[in-house]
């Protein structure tokens, strides 16, 4: 069914605008005024259209979907299948009830594709800034298994999980980082306007200064004089440091040093290994072979060092390994991580303790980080309380000894 581009006005003046599917342009103007709205423009969609977001590499198209977007859809469209509806014809619901055209275009393009024949797994590979790996290889599986439907579900739990997990580390830092954007404001108008023009009348007096004038003086004017120098070799330092990270040498030695920093390595640590394990987990049990499981569940880690071991990982097993012996001896995965998938695979409860190792792995990662933010709170706000003072003090001071002298 063809697919249209619509701009037009509601009953109540407002503009309108979106895509719409019918059988021809007559159609499509008699859908939109059962809707209520009265076309002023409808252009057909043409099939390179639709494809042309996808037939392009997915570093230069923008997303479509947001994750939460892509959970709730994902969950309806279980919904429909499970209630005896043809994909096509489900699909065909999902366009109709989304509001963004960008969504109603990816969604009118999968369904075009597979009119055309094509399977729901090999239709979304064109669209993979919108659907991971993950996303693919469960859809996969679950045609296979002929439980699209369940899969589905279980993609959706998994999507909200990961963003639940996402969103609670960005509410911790949120804060902090908020803190510091002000303090540093703070700090740079003070040193660069304010204090320049108070220290100025204490250099007109010719009056001996104390030593806490006296090196705030000196510090406002090295950020007044080399500021610009030390914002360019910032810059010039962030550049380098991009370029470097670019490259996979420069990114393993970045995660391999960011593993060994105290705190922030078990941290980033445990939330990798948190992702690999509900991520494993949900693949295995939809049915994705291991070694499919393990190429994909590195992905989601985004640390070179650990997805080093699990490639090692992956090796061993096609020699007929184990997964826990490999990645006990790769010495970055935890004791307990390879004890519990050792009980796994040994008992055929693996996906249960991938399962377990996620759960606990993310609580810890939750509780670390709610006790840094309580603790780097207070800890910011002393150290801003104690510049500010030194600030007040080293300016008070000389108008103080000055109305002593005047006494």
């Amino acid at each position: 069914m063809p697919v249209f581009q619509y701009t037009g006005l509601r009953g109540d003046g407002k503009t309108a605008a979106g895509i719409i599917d019918a059988e021809n342009p007559k159609g499509a103007r008699l859908k939109l005024r059962r809707d209520g709205v009265y076309p002023t423009s409808l252009v057909e969609q043409m099939r390179a259209e639709i494809e042309k977001g996808s037939a392009r590499p997915s570093s230069l198209r923008t997303r479509h979907l947001s994750q939460q977007e892509l959970a709730v859809l994902t969950r309806q469209l279980g919904t429909l299948l499970v209630a005896g509806l043809p994909l096509v014809e489900a699909l065909g619901i999902l366009i109709e009830q989304v509001d963004r055209p960008q969504t109603k275009s990816l969604l009118a393009g999968l369904r075009e594709e597979i009119r055309e024949g094509k399977a729901l797994s090999e239709a979304l590979k064109g669209y993979s800034r919108d659907f991971h790996p993950v996303y693919l290889h469960m859809v996969r599986a679950g045609e296979a298994s002929g439980a699209l439907d369940r899969i589905l579900f279980r993609l959706a739990d998994f999507l909200d999980q990961h963003l639940s997990m996402k969103q609670k580390i960005t509410n911790a830092t949120l804060y902090p980082a908020l803190m510091i954007v002000v303090g540093v404001a703070v700090l740079v108008v003070l040193l660069a306007f304010v204090v320049p023009k108070i220290t100025a009348v204490f250099n007109d007096l010719q009056q001996t200064l104390p030593w806490p004038t006296l090196l705030l003086i000196y510090i406002s004017e090295i950020f007044r004089n080399y500021g610009l120098v030390f914002l360019a070799g910032a810059m010039v330092l962030g550049l380098v440091l991009r370029h470097t990270l670019r490259t996979d040498r420069g990114r393993l030695r970045a995660d391999r040093f960011l593993l060994r920093v105290p705190v922030i390595g078990l941290v980033l640590s445990k939330a990798a290994i948190a992702r690999f394990s509900k991520t494993l987990e949900t693949l295995l049990a939809s049915g994705v072979p291991v070694l499919e499981a393990l190429e994909v569940s590195k992905q989601v880690m985004s640390n070179r060092v650990l997805e080093e071991a699990v490639e090692m990982t992956r090796k061993e097993i096609r020699e007929g390994g184990t997964i826990a012996g490999p990645l006990r001896q790769s010495g970055v995965f935890p004791a307990l991580v390879t004890h519990l998938i050792g009980v796994g695979e040994k008992s055929g409860n693996l996906e249960e303790m991938l399962g377990r190792i996620g759960h606990m792995y993310e609580g810890d990662v939750e509780r670390v980080i709610t006790r840094l933010t309580a603790l780097l709170e207070p800890g910011m706000i002393l150290v801003m309380g104690a510049i500010v003072f030194f600030i007040v003090v080293a300016i008070l001071l000389p108008i103080f000894e000055m109305s002593q002298m005047v006494g």
